[in-house]
């Protein structure tokens, strides 16, 4: 049997209300965080990731569905998932650090560079306007490909399409064999 409370939450998280998170962090913090905790030593971080727990809890409210599981197993599941993620994301920005000092990136000449390919945005504009569109959301606005797909409201497929297609068009321009 499901505990009256454990209904009020799912209750008010199923209607969007915020007091279902007032009522899960006053349940279910400590709980959780001793959870996280076994997971991510740094007390700070496992409280940032408690907190990022909570958002996703709220994110995903309306999705909870009582029948798969009861409410602290998809607690449980979000705060874990979300800590084991947040461990991923510190290794690896942990072994990603620049080596300055090992780098050619500064040693380029003006010798070395194609001076055709240095007026790429004019050549972009001798393309289909909807494969430039996409390059230019990509390349010099710096949006991702899910990001440019949101944005200009275009299936992602077709992103990768257009991408695709765009950068064959552009190598005609600048290797024309």
């Amino acid at each position: 049997m499901i505990a009256p409370i454990e209904q009020e939450i799912v209750g008010l998280l199923k209607h969007g209300n915020k007091k279902a998170m007032g009522l899960l962090y006053q349940h279910y913090a400590d709980t959780l965080l001793g959870v996280i905790s076994k997971v991510i030593s740094d007390e700070d971080l496992a409280q940032d990731v408690l907190q990022e727990s909570f958002i996703k809890v709220w994110k995903k409210s309306k999705t909870y569905d009582p029948s798969k599981a009861k409410l602290f197993t998809w607690l449980y599941r979000i705060a874990y998932n979300t800590a084991i993620d947040k461990v991923r994301s510190v290794s690896n920005k942990d072994t990603k650090e620049v080596q300055i000092e090992v780098s050619h990136v500064y040693k380029l000449s003006a010798e070395g560079l194609n001076q055709d390919v240095m007026d790429i945005r004019k050549h972009l504009q001798s393309i289909d306007p909807k494969y430039q569109i996409v390059l230019n959301a990509l390349f010099f606005e710096g949006m991702t490909q899910q990001e440019a797909s949101e944005e200009l409201d275009i299936p992602l497929g077709t992103i990768k399409s257009r991408l695709k297609i765009g950068l064959r068009e552009l190598k005609k321009i600048y290797d024309p064999k």
